[in-house]
């Protein structure tokens, strides 16, 4: 487990980076909360070949989690400030 605070002004990355050229190959989670007295967020995926998705928004005080398997960025856009903590999970099987 890993964990970050992010301040989120206009867009910006909360997982990757436009120079990034390949798609995550395993498993990997990113948890994302928005402050509790922060301003809203939009969600978008991102994958080597440029293509964005929508993932949805968070309110203040809201969390989300996403598989990052075959992305190669999560961004975040806020149209004033907010801050974002994320931590990065690596899931583990239950099988023997």
């Amino acid at each position: 487990m890993y964990g970050y605070d992010v301040k989120v002004r206009g867009t910006l990355y909360l997982w990757g980076s436009k120079g990034i050229d390949a798609n995550l190959e395993w498993p990997l989670l990113l948890v994302v909360r928005n402050d509790a007295v922060g301003d809203k967020i939009e969600l978008n995926s991102e994958t080597a070949s440029g293509k964005k998705t929508k993932v949805g928004t968070l309110e203040a005080g809201e969390c989300y989690t996403l598989p990052l398997l075959g992305l190669s960025g999560i961004l975040a856009t806020c149209e004033n400030d907010t801050n974002v903590t994320c931590v990065l999970l690596l899931p583990q099987s239950s099988k023997p």
